[in-house]
């Protein structure tokens, strides 16, 4: 028995800003699932499934330790480069960590906050 993967499933607000800006900050490809309420977004093996809930309470507001994901990537400083381009909310540059890795923190418009993370040296 083993664990294959994991795709996060987040409540959002504004379900097309959020799927425009996983496109455009994360690169994703996103398929409509159930138009209006269910977009899909893959990111090399990972898929982001948002779904629309105008009334749940957003990341940002519930104040705790929101972080939804942490994805392990290629190329940690060309996400930085790509992040910074589409104008997204970079909530910590790369840094070299002493745990082994290089990584960096985003916050999505609806608060939902990701940690990408490149391993040091290959």
């Amino acid at each position: 028995m083993r664990v294959l993967g994991s795709h996060p499933v987040l409540a959002v607000h504004d379900l097309a800003g959020e799927a425009a800006w996983y496109a455009a900050v994360l690169g994703s490809t996103n398929r409509e699932v159930d138009p209006g309420n269910w977009v899909f977004c893959a990111v090399g093996e990972v898929e982001i499934m948002l779904g629309r809930c105008p009334s749940s309470l957003a990341p940002r507001d519930i104040g705790d330790h929101s972080y939804v994901a942490y994805l392990r990537v290629e190329g940690v400083d060309a996400f930085h480069a790509r992040a910074l381009a589409a104008g997204a909310h970079v909530r910590k540059a790369p840094t070299d960590e002493p745990w082994g890795m290089r990584e960096m923190a985003l916050e999505s418009p609806g608060g939902h906050r990701f940690m990408l993370g490149q391993r040091i040296g290959g």
